[in-house]
Formats: structure tokens, sequence, C-alpha cells
């Protein structure tokens, strides 16, 4: 079923649906999530990611801070790890269950921004609303997102990292400029990012330097480019002949 001319507030209201947001309605739009295979891998693009331990975990962040009434949905297993009797018992090949340690480990990092004053007055702060998805048109293509936390002023997104005070440079490597961009555009507001450090325990409040924003739209540019050559209604090029070239 496409949405791309149904009347955006419709959309949006399907899109608070996660599983329309991340399922086969939701696909109809890009979204930050795909810039990297757009980039680096078109071949792989819209093929099934599977789920990691770094995926669930991060999710399971995400909704202790935010929808702690949904907790009940993730399946814990008290097992020591993924190699044992019991989880193997357990949990039907092609799903994957946080281990109860993981759980409480989670826990940990959620309590840990929630009990910092200045982050949880901005979390909780009156008239914030979590969850919320948006779509735009975008350099010639519809995109979507979904923002944590949107504020009056500002868009709240949260992550969790190691080696927090490298933070600034992983935001590359995962993207995270290119997701600014985007959200500003989708949400019309800038972007902080309330990050947390999974091994220490250390909070970092990061907000957007219109520097980072323009690598960011220039990476949008690009998998934009990549997205209308292999996929587009003009394409070009056939994916599944795509060849890494590179200069050493």
């Amino acid at each position: 079923m496409s949405s791309l001319n149904a009347p955006i507030e419709q959309v949006i209201e399907s899109l608070k649906d996660d599983s329309l947001y991340y399922g086969e309605f939701g696909q109809q739009y890009l979204s930050n999530s795909d810039i990297r295979k757009l980039l680096y891998s078109p071949n792989e693009f819209r093929k099934p990611t599977p789920k990691t331990k770094e995926l669930v975990m991060g999710s399971y962040f995400h909704t202790a801070i935010l929808e702690p009434e949904k907790l009940n949905a993730y399946n814990i297993i008290e097992a020591s790890s993924r190699n044992t009797k019991l989880y193997k018992d357990n949990v039907p090949d092609g799903e994957f269950h946080l281990l109860q340690k993981e759980a409480e480990q989670v826990m940990a990092w959620a309590d840990k921004m929630k009990s910092n004053l200045e982050m949880f007055d901005y979390i909780y702060a009156e008239n914030n609303k979590f969850e919320v998805p948006s779509v735009e048109k975008i350099m010639g293509n519809w995109w979507k997102g979904k923002a944590d936390i949107i504020t009056d002023d500002y868009i709240i997104d949260l992550k969790t990292t190691t080696k927090i005070h490298d933070f600034k440079w992983k935001c590359n490597t995962y993207n995270y400029d290119s997701q600014a961009y985007l959200y500003q555009r989708l949400f019309k507001r800038p972007l902080v990012f309330f990050v947390i450090d999974k091994d220490t325990l250390q909070l970092k409040i990061c907000d957007c330097s219109p520097e980072f924003i323009e690598r960011g739209k220039e990476k949008v540019e690009k998998a934009t480019h990549e997205y209308n050559s292999f996929y587009g209604e003009n394409k070009t090029r056939d994916p599944e002949n795509f060849v890494i070239q590179e200069t050493l």
C-alpha cells in the first residue's frame, strides 16, 4: 500500500505504530539508517539487518527511558550466555532474547541518566513528546524519522557509547551528522544528543555546530545520488553489479 500521496497527517499517525514504521509501510520512505548501505553497500539496501546484542540493548534503553510501560514486550531469559542449553532450548531459531544480566546492565544506564538532575529535567519537561515520527520530501525523495524527544525548542536524541570522549569522532562513523541534518529538516528545530558511556556511566550533552550539520547534509546528498542511481525511477545502475573502488 503506497502512502506517498496520502495526507501527511495520516502518514505520521500511522508511523507512530512501530510495526508500520519499521515494516513495509515505512520502507516507502528513506531514513538515516539507510545512509550507510547506500554509501557503502547499495546492493544490501533494504535487506533485513539481523538483530544484535547492541541493537536490542539500545532499544531496551530507549524504552526504559521513554516508554517503561512497554518493557514487558521484551523477551528476557535468565541464562548466563547464549551458548547455554537453557538459552538454546528456550529461544526459537531466528529470535534474539536479552540475557537477564544484560537487561540489568541497561537499567543501570537508564537509572544513571534519570538520576542526573539536568538531564532528567530536560527529558521529562512539561509538554515534551516521546517517539514522534515525521516525514518530508528532501532532495527529491521522501524521508522519515522518529524523534526520541520533542521539546518546545529542540529534539533530544539518546545515545549509548563506549569511550565517551571519542563520541565526536564516532558521529561520523555512525552517521549521527546526517541524522542531525535530517531531523532538523523533519522537525524544524535543532537536535541535541544525550549520551551515556556504557562502561563508565559518564554522561555527555552534545549540541550540533553548523559545520556538523553541513557534513550531514553532504552525506544525505551523496546517499540521495546513490539511491537515485540504483533505485530511483530513472535508475542507471544495477546494485547487484556494484563494485567498491578505492585508491590505496
